[in-house]
């Protein structure tokens, strides 16, 4: 048992575990700001577009009794169908999914340009003889040290 909590812990400190519990934390974060983002600045004129209607509120009620909203439906325990929600949801998605491409594609730029350059690998200019091993040129048909004839 004290094994596995050694090594639970060791995978717990590692770098990519805590750089992903970090990132969920953020992902959150981020999550209620696109939220706040499109249910208080982006869906109000959307909404006004089309004749001041609020896509929160949208919904089918599936219990045939009348209710004037759908938090009224909810309350009453009414069955609904609350696309309105669905489609904030989906506007959400959207956004959340452009910011983190445009994010992406900025690290990605950021990487290359850190990424240092590789300089191409110097051409040798000796060979090594196989009958003597001393150092020849490499374009050298014969070796100056034992006059051995190269392949």
């Amino acid at each position: 048992m004290k094994k596995m909590a050694e090594e639970f812990r060791a995978f717990i400190l590692r770098g990519n575990v805590m750089d992903l519990a970090v990132g969920i934390i953020i992902g959150v974060a981020f999550g209620a700001i696109v939220n706040s983002l499109v249910n208080d600045v982006i869906m109000p004129p959307i909404g006004r577009l089309f004749g001041k209607m609020d896509f929160s509120g949208l919904f089918i009620n599936l219990s045939g009794t009348h209710y004037n909203s759908l938090a009224d439906a909810r309350q009453a325990g009414a069955a609904v169908i609350a696309y309105g929600a669905f489609i904030n949801t989906i506007i959400n998605f959207v956004i959340i999914a452009f910011v983190l491409f445009m994010v992406i594609k900025v690290v990605n730029r950021m990487m290359a340009l850190a990424k240092p350059k590789c300089e191409p690998a110097a051409v040798p200019v000796t060979k090594d003889c196989p009958f003597c091993f001393s150092k020849i040129p490499v374009k050298a048909t014969r070796c100056p040290e034992c006059t051995s004839q190269l392949p």
